[in-house]
């Protein structure tokens, strides 16, 4: 397949040419049952099996002409670099838990690291009675299965820690502690390897928290982003202004969501499915708000944004306003009203768009994957019964780095 000319991606469901995965490594192996929680894992996956089902759909997409590109394969061959090796080092050993003594250790050892060596400390970090040749006050108090650097078992979901836009690439700034490193290690690929060489960057670890399961590109220049447990309002208006001062978007809709752990994200309640239509859990259909954010200063320079809030009104409307259409069409999850809360917790509204009316879903939404069939979507059923366990599907697992813009109308 021929490289894409143009990375970057202002739908949901443009056809999808390249795509940012994680195959679930070393790091879901550190996952126990005293720490699967901290961690963010509703339960500890079979790791082989999870291996397996995630194969299969990167194979999914492959068979629909899509380049799958491997974030650790990624972070690999940008650790050749030794000026990046060493950006990296400072930054798994900048903790302040580690002391001087066995930081300088650890600066030393993981210096002298091969690149695959060094990625895989970064993924799966580095556990205290790992560490035979050290010995320090910290490494003896600290207990044998304490983690001097965390792993990171959420890489599984690259949706959060970046977004493509337009023409650039948004690196989030994810909420939670055990997922901070994500941006870092992120930030590091896009910023160096020579894949995406001259791609603007915006937002970044060091700003308020947005993720990127509360980011969705309704269509060309209209933005939805979720507000709630990990997108802070702080952290709505940061990356509006930046939306709006690189002439990313016309239109930004504030959402509200409940802060729980079923609905941590936009995408956990709604994704689109095509130009038109989303898959919804019915259960929060009719309270979902939305305020309208429109730039009435000049596009160029963030201190000419000038922010004009509307709202709040039904979702729904401010939505197909803002992308001009006259309705949104929804698909609901699930059956009724208990059948949709099993399936929305099962990620049965988390899908991921290959192309208009092409999606993929878990084949275990049975009722959900009915009623997108019956509404025209193909359905590319994907079996997540370990992928699952950290709560979320395929949209949760995917990053698009390019999709076709969809015809003007």
């Amino acid at each position: 397949m021929s490289m894409p000319l143009v990375l970057g991606a202002d739908t949901e469901v443009g056809t999808l040419r390249t795509v940012l995965l994680h195959r679930p490594g070393a790091e879901l192996k550190r996952l126990t049952p005293r720490n699967n929680d901290s961690l963010l894992f509703d339960g500890i996956p079979w790791v082989d099996r999870a291996q397996d089902e995630h194969d299969a759909f990167a194979d999914a997409l492959r068979l629909r002409d899509v380049e799958v590109l491997y974030l650790a394969d990624l972070l690999v061959e940008t650790l050749t670099d030794p000026t990046v090796h060493q950006v990296a080092v400072g930054q798994l050993t900048s903790s302040l838990r580690l002391g001087d003594t066995l930081r300088d250790y650890l600066l030393a050892a993981l210096g002298e690291q091969s690149p695959e060596e060094l990625a895989l400390v970064m993924m799966a970090g580095l556990r205290n009675d790992e560490l035979t040749d050290c010995r320090t006050i910290v490494t003896s108090l600290l207990a044998d299965d304490d983690f001097l650097i965390g792993p990171l078992p959420n890489l599984l979901f690259t949706r959060d820690s970046s977004v493509w836009l337009r023409d650039r690439v948004a690196v989030t700034s994810l909420a939670m502690p055990a997922r901070v490193r994500e941006t870092q290690l992120t930030d590091l690929i896009y910023a160096n390897h020579p894949r995406f060489d001259g791609v603007p960057r915006m937002h970044g670890g060091g700003l308020e928290h947005v993720e990127g399961g509360d980011v969705l590109n309704l269509a060309a220049g209209v933005v939805a982003i979720g507000v709630g447990e990990r997108t802070t309002p702080a952290g709505f208006e940061r990356f509006t202004r930046q939306l709006f001062a690189h002439g990313l978007a016309e239109t930004v809709l504030a959402v509200p969501i409940a802060q729980e752990r079923a609905t941590m994200h936009l995408d956990t309640v709604v994704t689109m499915v095509d130009v038109d239509k989303v898959v919804m859990y019915p259960n929060v259909a009719d309270t979902l708000q939305a305020f309208t954010v429109t730039n009435t200063g000049g596009a160029g320079r963030t201190d000419h944004v000038e922010l004009a809030v509307a709202g709040p009104e039904p979702f729904f409307t401010a939505a197909a306003r803002a992308m001009g259409i006259d309705r949104l069409a929804v698909i609901d999850t699930g059956l009724d009203p208990v059948t949709a809360e099993r399936e929305q917790w099962d990620d049965g509204n988390n899908t991921l768009a290959i192309s208009p009316r092409v999606a993929v879903a878990y084949e275990r939404n049975v009722e959900t994957n009915a009623r997108l069939e019956a509404n025209g979507i193909e359905v590319v059923a994907l079996r997540g019964s370990e992928l699952g366990s950290g709560r979320g599907g395929p949209r949760c697992m995917s990053c698009p780095v390019a999709r076709e813009p969809l015809p003007r109308a």
